[in-house]
């Protein structure tokens, strides 16, 4: 019977510091302030899926370049080093609010360019009209962080 040989673990290397506070929370904004930015094309594209008659391709390709923006910036977003817990939890937040940019845009083409249109489909595409209050929470949160760099 062979008695495995316990080696010592090498020691585990401190972990750098993150950037300075104030780095952090210009990092967030910027990034904040495009997401905020790219909100008012998201908010349109999602209303022209809900608009009454036949939706436009020009309406599937805006959809597509804005949910390639959203990717974007949540990429951005989660590549950011952040340290401290308040930022933590921003971070967190905006990354749910990109997250539901980017469900409402698939949600919408989805009721837009159905292969079996019924009128119940019709109803929820019809009141399509933007991305709502959450909108306004990205804006409220972005806001939030600025004020900080003040």
């Amino acid at each position: 019977m062979r008695i495995p040989l316990r080696l010592p673990r090498p020691a585990t290397p401190p972990t750098p510091a993150g950037p300075p506070r104030s780095a952090q929370v210009r990092a967030l904004v910027a990034v904040l302030d495009d997401a905020v930015a790219a909100q008012g094309p998201t908010d349109e594209a999602v209303a022209a899926c809900g608009e009454p008659g036949p939706v436009s391709r020009q309406t599937a390709r805006d959809c597509g370049l804005q949910s390639i923006a959203l990717h974007r910036l949540r990429t951005r977003l989660q590549d950011l080093r952040l340290t401290d817990p308040d930022l933590v939890l921003a971070q967190a937040q905006a990354a749910r609010l990109l997250a539901y940019g980017l469900w409402m845009l698939r949600e919408s083409l989805d009721l837009a360019f159905t292969a079996h249109r019924d009128a119940r489909t019709e109803a929820a595409r019809l009141r399509l009209n933007g991305l709502g209050r959450r909108a306004d929470d990205l804006r409220r949160l972005r806001d939030g962080v600025r004020a900080e760099v003040r």
